[in-house]
């Protein structure tokens, strides 16, 4: 079964999670059933409201929990729990990256890539004087 439901917007504002939802349930008014994830675990189920006067349109917040912003890359996951299809998912990441993870390293990679650059403008500069 593939969702109805479609992501238009989201964003993470003070630890809570905002998100736009359209879809399902624009003629008989059912809210959409939806769960958040981390780590392949239910977190719960997000707040949804209709959005007044935009038939079939919902604000959804969620508020992450303490307890899952912690060290590395944390991923989190909202499905339609009837389908089990994503609808969006957003990372944290925080302290001490593990030397695994691609996010991570994509990031050390960059930053070096940065210090070789200047570090190559710098020798061409010092070429030219």
């Amino acid at each position: 079964m593939t969702s109805a439901l479609t992501l238009t917007g989201s964003r993470l504002h003070e630890g809570v999670w905002h998100g736009e939802l359209s879809g399902a349930g624009s003629v008989d008014g059912t809210v959409p059933d939806l769960v958040m994830t981390w780590r392949d675990e239910e977190l719960g189920t997000p707040e949804i409201a209709a959005i007044p006067d935009q038939t079939g349109r919902w604000a959804v917040r969620f508020a992450v929990p303490a307890a899952c912003i912690t060290d590395g890359v944390q991923s989190f996951t909202l499905r339609d729990r009837v389908s089990g299809d994503r609808l969006a998912a957003f990372a944290l990441i925080a302290g001490e990256p593990a030397s695994d993870d691609l996010v991570a390293e994509v990031a050390l990679l960059r930053d070096e890539l940065d210090m070789l650059k200047r570090a190559f403008r710098s020798h061409c500069a010092e070429g030219d004087g």
